[in-house]
């Protein structure tokens, strides 16, 4: 089965579109397929499978972590769901700007952003499961995020109030996390 990418108006990020085969009995597809996410250039290796599950209205995100450098590959497996990515890498041509795509469980489109990009979803339908791999192991010492309305960034969620944890809802804006020295390991 064949995996393709769909590029995005930001070079790093793009649309994972794995074939799906369908009969009366259901359906398969290949999410992840080693060797045709490196001819792609894609990584290979992944190291960290999370899931979670959130009701609608839910903003999780904007989440980065830099040590070691993580990616995400997200998708929805229940449900319908926005999700975001953001560039936060120094000196990057598209410094601040976003990609959303609205993904789903029938659509079963994934969406790829390297390390050095804020990653986020926005629940959809009244409940959504999403699965992200990692690049890199979860180090909470070394993990950060931005705020997800900022203005300086000025996505346009399809909402206006969302369900925030604390630790979203007080996250830095992308000028401050600059500031810092953190912040140095994305140059681009």
């Amino acid at each position: 089965m064949k995996v393709t990418i769909e590029e995005t108006p930001i070079k790093d990020v793009v649309v994972v579109v794995s074939e799906i085969s369908k009969d009366k009995r259901g359906f398969f597809s290949e999410v992840y397929k080693k060797d045709q996410f490196e001819e792609l250039g894609l990584p290979g290796n992944f190291v960290q499978l999370n899931h979670s599950g959130s009701v609608k209205g839910v903003i999780r995100g904007l989440h980065f972590q830099w040590e070691p450098p993580m990616g995400k590959l997200m998708r929805v497996t229940r449900g319908k769901a926005f999700l975001v990515a953001v560039d936060i890498r120094k000196g990057s041509p598209t410094l601040s700007d976003w990609f959303g795509i609205e993904a789903s469980a029938e659509n079963r489109i994934q969406m790829w952003a390297p390390a050095g990009f804020g990653r986020g979803f926005y629940v959809l339908s009244d409940y959504a499961e999403i699965q992200y791999l990692c690049t890199g192991i979860y180090n909470n010492k070394c993990e950060s995020g931005i705020l997800w309305n900022d203005p300086e960034i000025g996505i346009e969620w399809p909402v206006k109030n969302p369900i925030l944890s604390d630790k979203d809802r007080n996250a830095q804006i992308l000028s401050e996390w600059l500031k810092k020295e953190e912040s140095n390991y994305f140059i681009f």
